[in-house]
């Protein structure tokens, strides 16, 4: 019999997609105010101080994350791939791309996702969900053709460095699934701290100023729920559905992002890119009604998770 993947874990992808895809356009309008690299670290520094403030509130205390030794490699890996090095290409990519191509050509990230979670981590892969990343990608194809970019002097440079930044937060995606079962504000307040460091660290190095507050503060807030809360959910969705198909249901992200740059902040469009709009559509469509079942099977497995001292003694005394 067919099952639907769990409903609380497809929530938790749409949620994030929702505040990620929000998150492109308003974090556009404060490129000019800022380098890539500065603005990225920012970004994540509300991400990363935000979700570890939330544990601790939540914990009342800071606790041990039990992430086991082996563990810390696939999450470093990713917090380099998709907390320093992917923001920063997307902040180049947005400086030469208008935000509403930028969110479309972010569909290439679930496909890239996918595609390192069949052929590299052996993910099960259902027809529906490889033809509708045929289509997102031939979606990417027409927006990165000549004239699809409108209002933008370097639309192919910019292109590229949101394909390149795709690239980075698919690898983060498959790594970050290594480690998915651990405490998920833990990882993704962890990934904030160490790419805002990095990334602020390099932008002062490099001789560039922190701007004044009433800039700074709204990128922090956009960081925290577009990069934070996003991820925080991004994290509790692999649990249940795995990368792959995490990465399809996060696809909801782009179309968000587009339809606030066009409809809030008036951006121009072309053919082409409603052509490749209608592409993306339907291959999104196609990955939320895939139904996915196969038999599984599990050898042991070591996990960790918190324990009341009195969880097995819990009854009343007459």
């Amino acid at each position: 019999m067919k099952k639907h993947p769990g409903a609380s874990a497809v929530l938790a992808a749409l949620a994030a997609a929702a505040l990620f895809g929000a998150s492109t356009p308003l974090a556009k309008q404060f490129v000019g105010d800022m380098s890539a690299l500065l603005l990225a670290g920012l970004l994540y520094l509300g991400s990363g101080v935000g979700l570890l403030g939330l544990r601790v509130l939540r914990d009342r205390a800071w606790c041990n994350p039990g992430l086991a030794p082996r563990e810390w490699p696939w999450l470093l890996g990713a917090i380099g791939c998709g907390g320093v090095i992917g923001p920063t290409l997307l902040m180049l990519g947005l400086a030469a791309t208008g935000a509403a191509t930028a969110s479309l050509l972010l569909n290439l990230e679930g496909v890239l996702t996918a595609l390192l979670a069949w052929f590299i981590f052996k993910e099960n892969a259902g027809r529906r969900v490889v033809v509708g990343m045929a289509l997102v990608v031939a979606g990417g194809l027409l927006l990165s053709w000549p004239g699809a970019v409108t209002g933008t002097s370097a639309g192919g440079m910019g292109a590229a460095f949101i394909v390149g930044a795709c690239l980075c937060w698919a690898l983060d995606n498959n790594l970050t699934r290594q480690v998915a079962n651990s405490d998920a504000l833990f990882i993704a307040g962890l990934k904030g701290i160490i790419a805002a460091v990095v990334n602020i660290g390099l932008a002062l190095a490099l001789g560039q100023s922190l701007p004044a507050w009433r800039v700074v503060g709204p990128v922090l807030l956009i960081g925290f729920l577009g990069y934070g809360i996003s991820l925080a959910l991004f994290v509790l969705a692999l649990r249940g559905l795995g990368a792959a198909r995490t990465g399809a249901y996060f696809g909801a992200a782009p179309f968000m992002g587009a339809a606030i740059a066009i409809g809030v902040f008036g951006e121009s469009t072309s053919p082409l890119f409603w052509g490749a709009g209608l592409f993306m559509a339907a291959g999104l469509w196609l990955h939320l009604t895939e139904r996915h079942s196969h038999p599984h099977w599990h050898g042991t497995l070591q996990h960790s998770h918190p324990h009341f001292p009195d969880m097995d003694h819990r009854h009343d005394h007459p």
